[in-house]
């Protein structure tokens, strides 16, 4: 199992870890309520990112190559800032979500950990004559939210946009800087939060996670991700089947929101509707603020309405998904 940077010093400091697909981190510090409290109501708090990880794009065609292997712009980026993005498959499916940034000579593709070789691997199959390096950097990160991702707390390299979108910030430090950095940000006031808040409201606002939510067996147009494709740039890695399928307007299956009535239950639990599987659960929170379960999950378009009741049947239990708007 990997350990974070951050993963003794937070242990110390009332972090209760668990094991997250390979990576151990932060389950909550003690009232994942209260986490959760401060982080929808915009108070400032930090995360470990440590499960996210950065490679560096170097060389006089990074830019040309990556604009044509992702399926946003980044061409004209902006020095502090990032735009997501997602690297498909040809056949507009997904291999990685990514979020880039410029950094002088060079790119930075923040990736998910757990994604980094297969995103690596189908970039160095695309890369015959072009002058473009990839090289894993050795970084801890930080996410940050609230008034502290605006202003910062320290001099760390910061980069607006995070794991909620436009309302957080990713913090980079040397990995025997990061406890330091760390103490910074709750000296000036932040909270530090795990994963049962952060998950809870990533399900909250229907922002999919590479493994969970979307994997190479997922369509992009399937996902509520249109601000990490672009509808204006030249052609991309998939591109193809991503114009087709918005100019049909339609796909069978999306990625919705759901509330749940019973027992939490797995991810992967089929939904059924009249004796029927129309679809299946990928992410499984607490919904904090509605008291309740909550869930990510692919549902088919005729059982995709709001307020559409699904059976969700694990083992002798049974509970209730609702379709639902969350956020």
């Amino acid at each position: 199992m990997i350990e974070t940077a951050l993963h003794t010093h937070l242990a110390a400091h009332g972090a209760v870890h668990a094991d997250d697909r390979g990576v151990a981190l932060p389950r909550h510090f003690g009232d994942a309520d209260a986490e959760y409290r401060a982080l929808r109501e915009g108070v400032a708090t930090i995360y470990d990112l440590g499960f996210r990880t950065l490679v560096r794009a170097t060389g006089t065609d990074r830019v040309s190559f990556l604009q044509g292997m992702l399926t946003n712009d980044v061409a004209r980026l902006e020095p502090g800032r990032n735009r997501p993005a997602l690297l498909l498959t040809i056949q507009g499916r997904v291999t990685a979500d990514v979020r880039v940034a410029a950094d002088g000579d060079a790119l930075l593709l923040d990736v998910d950990v757990r994604a980094r070789d297969a995103f690596l691997a189908a970039l160095d199959k695309l890369l015959i004559a072009d002058d473009v390096e990839l090289t894993v950097v050795d970084v801890a990160m930080i996410g940050v939210t609230g008034n502290l991702a605006v202003t910062g707390a320290s001099r760390a390299p910061r980069l607006l946009g995070g794991e909620l979108g436009a309302a957080d910030a990713v913090v980079h430090s040397s990995p025997a800087e990061a406890p330091q950095l760390w103490d910074a940000f709750v000296e000036a006031g932040a909270r530090p939060i795990g994963m049962e808040a952060l998950e809870g409201r990533r399900v909250e606002l229907v922002i999919p996670r590479i493994g969970l939510d979307m994997d190479e067996s997922t369509l992009a147009l399937e996902l509520p991700v249109d601000y990490a494709i672009s509808q204006t740039k030249g052609c991309y890695l998939g591109q193809e089947v991503v114009a087709r399928g918005t100019a049909r307007g339609h796909v069978n299956r999306k990625l919705v929101s759901m509330t749940l009535a019973g027992p939490l239950p797995p991810a992967g639990t089929p939904l059924v509707r009249d004796g029927k599987e129309v679809g299946r659960l990928t992410t499984v929170a607490r919904a904090f603020g509605a008291g309740t379960g909550a869930a990510l999950g692919f549902v088919r378009r005729e059982a995709w309405d709001p307020g559409t009741e699904l059976a969700v049947r694990h083992g002798h239990a049974v509970t209730i998904a609702t379709i639902a708007a969350l956020g």
